[in-house]
């Protein structure tokens, strides 16, 4: 490893990797492709930043304005941002150069940090597409990709702007794919744009997080406000994320707990950057205790000390489910989970069920009866990406090819018709 990268690590303390960075990193600094499955909260974004810190340490690639030498997609602002401030961490001692894109600011400053020349270019799908499609970048000089919530993204419907971003790569790079789950549409992705990669998976798709009490609650929908009430008053509840189906439902449902006098704030995709930002750092220093929010925002809260999840709304794609609760609980710490089902949410529940591989447990067992004639949900067919289309390769010296010609030749890969093993 890079030394400037360990002298890093060393002053935060970093004293055992985690199970998924202790299988990624090797590989990935052996230039790699990687397919790695962890829950949240498992230290993936050092998985793979590591890796490219240590690249960029060892081959000192030059900047060249408008072109990044490493992309890193995101599904959310938030996520994005946080990815940022880790890269800033493990990279304290090094002169690397990041830049954030993202929606919801203005373009300028992301636009003029491009022009300079950027190391590390961490993004959102829809505002890269905007700047590529402007001139404003190009990524014909990425040696590395990184696709951070790999499932989020296709559950976003972010696969039209991923199918022209991926277009628009060299087919010479080394591809790093994370995610908390490993749905089969994502595996069916990965063995079309990954090749010879290494699947890491320390954690089955179809479980739980570990370490976190999972209950369900069935209420009729009129009473979902006075349960959460409930919730919120019991002993050891400190910090609660809330999680609603639509943006409407948060606000409605944040303006509703501040009458009732409890400190609410909401996130969503409505909500500018800066009211984002906001409403996190306000939950962060417990000014609010309440964090009302949308899906949009399961991969992007990394906030320590979240005591309690309580999905108000089942959610209506299972894996969020995981990645909902996946907020408390973090780091080691216990968390608790309380969801509400109303009869209407019945096979919501059943499917979360089936993908956890564990039935949840019913705080009021009178209720059950409201749950048994539920009729089986229909299959959710999940849309097949088609593959993107070739990509242009520049040859250059910076290429990392150099240095781990055996890591990294995706050319010499792919005309031998290797694929990933998953």
């Amino acid at each position: 490893m890079f030394p400037l990268v360990r002298n890093a690590l060393a002053d935060q303390d970093y004293q055992r990797p985690t199970p998924i960075q202790a299988q990624t990193i090797p590989p990935a600094i052996a230039g790699q492709d990687i397919l790695g499955c962890a829950q949240t909260g498992t230290g993936k974004t050092a998985a793979f930043a590591i890796p490219i810190l240590d690249y960029l340490g060892h081959d000192k690639p030059s900047r060249i304005s408008k072109q990044p030498t490493t992309l890193i997609l995101a599904p959310t602002r938030e996520l994005a941002i946080q990815i940022g401030e880790s890269f800033r961490s493990y990279g304290r001692h090094m002169r690397v150069r990041q830049a954030l894109v993202y929606g919801g600011v203005g373009q300028q400053g992301q636009v003029e940090a491009l022009r300079q020349g950027v190391d590390v270019l961490i993004a959102t799908p829809g505002r890269l597409l905007d700047l590529m499609n402007q001139g404003h970048v190009d990524l014909g000089g990425v040696e590395i990709f990184v696709l951070d919530e790999a499932d989020r993204m296709l559950d976003m419907g972010f696969w039209p702007a991923l199918e022209k971003i991926i277009a628009a790569l060299p087919r010479d790079r080394q591809s790093l794919f994370f995610s908390a789950t490993l749905a089969p549409k994502i595996r069916k992705l990965a063995a079309k744009l990954l090749f010879n990669a290494v699947s890491i998976d320390v954690t089955p798709e179809s479980s739980s997080v570990e370490g976190i009490e999972q209950t369900v609650r069935v209420v009729q929908r009129a009473d979902k406000l006075k349960t959460l009430q409930d919730v919120l008053g019991r002993d050891g509840v400190e910090r609660t994320i809330v999680f609603t189906r639509t943006k409407h439902g948060a606000n409605a449902l944040t303006k509703k707990l501040d009458r009732l006098g409890i400190a609410a704030a909401a996130i969503h995709g409505n909500k500018t950057q800066n009211a984002r930002q906001k409403a996190l750092e306000a939950f962060r220093q417990q000014r609010v205790t309440v964090l009302v929010a949308t899906d949009v925002a399961a991969r992007g809260i990394d906030i320590d000390g979240v005591t309690h999840v309580v999905n108000y709304d089942m959610p209506v794609e299972p894996e969020s489910y995981v990645h909902r609760i996946g907020r408390t609980g973090r780091a080691g710490e216990k968390g608790i989970a309380v969801s509400f089902c109303t009869a209407e949410e019945r096979d919501e529940l059943r499917a979360i069920e089936k993908l956890i591989d564990q039935r949840l447990t019913l705080e009021n067992p009178e209720s059950k009866a409201l749950l048994s004639d539920a009729s089986t949900a229909a299959k959710r067919g999940a849309g097949k990406p088609s593959r993107g289309g070739p990509s242009r390769s520049r040859s250059s010296k910076r290429g990392p090819q150099a240095r781990r010609q055996s890591g990294r030749n995706h050319k010499a890969r792919r005309a031998s018709g290797a694929r990933v093993t998953v």
